[in-house]
């Protein structure tokens, strides 16, 4: 849904520079093994208990095997009968793995060794207060497969499983799985894309001894502007449901100051959610076109929202939301001294007004593999989702002007044989005495098609098209955002398309047991329409066709795939360099 409001943010650093191998990571302690272990204790001893003076392969089953996915057990009735009969369930095992298992000769080197001793395993709390489903309740396959895709979601693990190991007197006890990724980043990072650079040095922690809490302190330099950071989140704050996100940044050009606590609709049967975001920012933009800055004025951002949200849960399949809030928002703009082109600034505005949403969910995910991530689990949703947000401000009510605001969206998936077929969209704007404003429709169609286990066929149609936008913001098409042959932000346009061709290649190389490595060869087509103001006319339709390697993070946290790519770009103007090579940490293949 369009709006990039705080709420639409994940709060646990989703994007990541690349990151540094693991040899440079290992440098500084994690100081609270010992807490780690004695906050475990308890949980530990439950599990000994269980698994003592046992004999039959039923009863072994409670013994957490030594790493990686647990397996099935035999002799447990199947899902369909454990529901049908009213069980419900037993004792919880929680097993969190480390990085590494050390009972592999492979993996039982001096290096790994040392770095599960500084790793501060995630804490058997913090991945007990995640699940859906508690002792004594009814056994539920569903919560069981949801509980597993909010655990794979957090960026301090690899993967999670829950598998039934034992039944008894109507009882099924469950073993929860996790294995962890290292998630301590002190080093210096680098990226290229479009013939830009962008270089970094942080201390970042993902997993903050094992609390599941996040913070990062970076000083990074991009096109746009050097920053001083510091961030501290926490989706799970005291125990609960509730997120906490607090950012502070030093700007080069201006300062961000942002805060979130959010109790969001965490699974399907969730009844109610609340939050609040506020933002402070200042900087400044600048306008693109064919890779050249055409205009910089400074922007003062000033942000607040409040709502409420409320449900009747999972029905029949379907979740129905509804969520009321009032927003703030306000933006001012000035002229920068420092630029000496043609200047156009954008209006000043200001909306105050109250809005009412409405969200629809079906519950319908498919677990994937080898598709956009490299030999992890995958999950797909293929449900159909829908939500409507429709607002008024009112310049009775202290808006510049009177508008009617909306953010809307919808997906839907589809699954066929090998095939896998993903369609989304959403329409953003204002309406402002009956003519749209800064509106912006948007669409794609992802395609994936899985050859065998190790080669896989993509496809994916992106456009977008807007309506007397907002002078800041632009439609862009170029190095960073899809047509990896040219320059970034190299086309400025009222609308813009792209088509990408990629043939994927999955291998088994496991180089130094740290990356699992894919390669791929693609193409990609792409134009923009229209006069934007400033912008120069269109060059047409745009090629490029290019090949690189793809680097899944394996045993860290601070980055899903690395991607280092050479394209080559088949036309544009004389400005184009024949090769660009790219370098970026995406979180996609």
């Amino acid at each position: 849904m369009g709006g990039h409001s705080p709420f639409d943010r994940a709060l646990a650093f989703a994007r990541r520079p690349a990151a540094a191998p693991l040899f440079a990571l290992l440098v500084f302690p994690g100081p609270m093994w010992a807490s780690n272990a004695a906050s475990d204790a308890a949980a530990d001893a439950g599990a000994v208990a269980l698994a003592s003076n046992e004999s039959t392969p039923t009863e072994r089953a409670m013994s957490p095997p030594s790493y990686g996915p647990p397996g099935e057990t035999p002799g447990i009735p199947s899902d369909a009968e454990l529901e049908a009969s009213g069980a419900v369930v037993g004792e919880i095992l929680i097993e969190n793995q480390n990085i590494f298992n050390l009972e592999d000769p492979k993996d039982d080197v001096k290096l790994f060794r040392l770095a599960d001793h500084l790793h501060s395993r995630t804490r058997k709390a913090i991945i007990r207060d995640q699940l859906l489903f508690r002792a004594g309740e009814r056994y539920s396959r569903r919560l069981i497969d949801e509980s597993e895709r909010i655990l794979r979601a957090d960026s301090y693990f690899y993967d999670a499983w829950i598998r039934a190991v034992r039944y008894h007197d109507g009882k099924v006890d469950l073993r929860v799985t996790t294995r962890d990724v290292w998630t301590l980043n002190p080093g210096f990072n680098f990226g290229r894309s479009g013939g830009s650079n962008s270089t970094g040095v942080q201390l970042e922690e993902l997993n903050l001894f094992g609390t599941g809490a996040g913070v990062k302190v970076a000083h990074t330099k991009d096109i746009d502007r050097t920053q001083s950071q510091l961030e501290v989140s926490d989706m799970h704050a005291f125990g609960t449901w509730t997120a906490v996100d607090v950012n502070y940044a030093s700007l080069s050009d201006g300062r961000m100051r942002d805060l979130t606590l959010n109790h969001p609709f965490y699974a399907l049967d969730t009844r109610w959610a609340a939050g609040f975001a506020g933002r402070n920012d200042v900087q400044t933009d600048s306008l693109y076109d064919r890779a050249q800055i055409i205009d910089q004025f400074q922007d003062r951002h000033q942000y607040v929202q409040v709502y409420g949200g409320w449900s009747q849960g999972l029905r029949n399949g379907w979740v129905r939301r509804w969520s009321s809030g009032v927003t703030y928002d306000e933006r001012i703009f000035a002229p920068v001294s420092a630029w000496t082109g043609v200047t156009a600034i954008p209006e000043d505005r200001r909306f105050l007004y109250p809005w009412l949403q409405f969200d629809l969910v079906q519950d319908d995910y498919l677990k994937l593999w080898n598709h956009d991530q490299i030999a992890r689990t995958e999950d797909f949703y293929l449900g159909t989702i829908a939500s409507v947000r429709v607002g008024w401000a009112d310049a009775a009510l202290g808006s510049s002007r009177s508008a009617l605001m909306l953010q809307s969206s919808a997906g839907r998936g589809f699954r066929g044989g090998r095939s896998t077929l993903l369609l989304a969209g959403s329409l953003t704007g204002r309406l402002e005495s009956g003519e749209p404003r800064n509106t912006l429709l948007a669409g794609s169609v992802r395609y994936y098609l899985e050859q065998n286990e190790n080669w896989l066929f993509f496809t994916t149609l992106q456009g977008t098209k807007g309506w007397h936008l907002d002078l800041e913001n632009q439609i862009l098409l170029g190095g960073d955002n899809g047509l990896r042959g040219y320059p970034l932000r190299y086309q400025d346009g009222t609308a813009q398309a792209l088509w990408t061709l990629e043939q994927r290649y999955f291998t088994d190389w496991y180089p130094f047991r740290l990356f699992r490595v894919g390669a791929a060869v693609f193409f990609d087509s792409g134009r923009t329409w229209g006069s934007a103001p400033l912008a120069a006319p269109s060059l047409g339709l745009l090629k490029d066709a290019g090949f690189g390697l793809r680097f899944g993070n394996a045993r860290s946290g601070l980055g899903n795939v690395v991607h280092v790519d050479l394209a080559f770009p088949f036309n544009g103007d004389n400005s184009i360099q024949r090769v660009q090579f790219l370098v970026q940490t995406e979180q996609h293949f």
